[in-house]
């Protein structure tokens, strides 16, 4: 799919609008966007900032971050639907740069993004170093195996955990502190399914190789050990259907 070139040029003209407010950060916004030729690059150039450490540079982590991509179909479709997401579903959300430059669900995604594409390589050293050093700088942790569909919102991102085999559909919402977890030591498929435009708030426990259906709530605190009908909002421990 091309890349959205309405998109990168909106972001562009965002960084020109807050350079003028804020000429001290000028050369940081420049040299992480408006010196990037497209998304992909701006992406790779602000995660190698945050992500950099003694075992690899900066330059380093661009290189590999870019390559990844390249390596991914759809790479870039993902991540402007996931821009695109956030600055549709986020009230303190009002520009489309926000979430690429400060928010880390956003940022943390787009880490897994990276790392799940070199996982389907083979490469699952590289794919483990990038999700611990995510789990260090953006503070969530998505095994990199995991599958997640473009257009998916973690906001603020704080201790949220998304094991190996769990799937998770486009226009979902998932808040700090939720668990995507599994059961005991099972192995093969043990991880939830979250459906098209399920929304799972904070602090939320979600077990098992089990359904979370589509346009479904669980509500912030619950622990959901069985399958949610779609359109229904659970709450709980167990969770259990509410009438509202």
């Amino acid at each position: 799919m091309p890349m959205d070139r309405e998109l990168w040029k909106e972001i562009r003209h965002e960084i020109g609008l807050r350079i003028d407010a804020e000429p001290t950060l000028g050369s940081f916004l420049h040299s992480l966007i408006l010196s990037q030729k497209n998304l992909l690059a701006a992406v790779a150039s602000i995660l190698a900032s945050k992500l950099h450490s003694d075992a690899l540079s900066a330059m380093d982590i661009k290189k590999f971050i870019i390559d990844a991509y390249r390596d991914c179909d759809d790479i870039e479709a993902s991540l402007e639907a996931d821009l695109r997401f956030f600055k549709d579903s986020d009230p303190a959300c009002n520009f489309i740069s926000t979430p690429l430059l400060f928010y880390k669900g956003f940022l943390g995604l787009a880490t897994y993004r990276a790392a799940h594409c070199l996982w389907s390589s083979e490469r699952h050293t590289m794919a483990l170093f990038f999700q611990n050093r995510a789990s260090e700088v953006f503070g969530l942790d998505i095994h990199p195996a995991a599958k997640i569909a473009g257009g998916v919102m973690i906001d603020h991102a704080t201790g949220v955990v998304i094991g190996e085999t769990a799937e998770i559909e486009t226009e979902v919402s998932i808040f700090q502190g939720v668990t995507l977890g599994g059961k005991g030591f099972d192995s093969g498929k043990r991880h939830p399914n979250i459906k098209k435009g399920a929304s799972i708030f904070a602090a939320s426990t979600i077990l098992g190789n089990i359904t979370i259906g589509e346009g479904s709530i669980v509500a912030a605190g619950s622990l959901v050990l069985k399958d949610v009908k779609s359109n229904t909002t659970v709450a709980g421990v167990p969770a259990k259907e509410t009438n509202s």
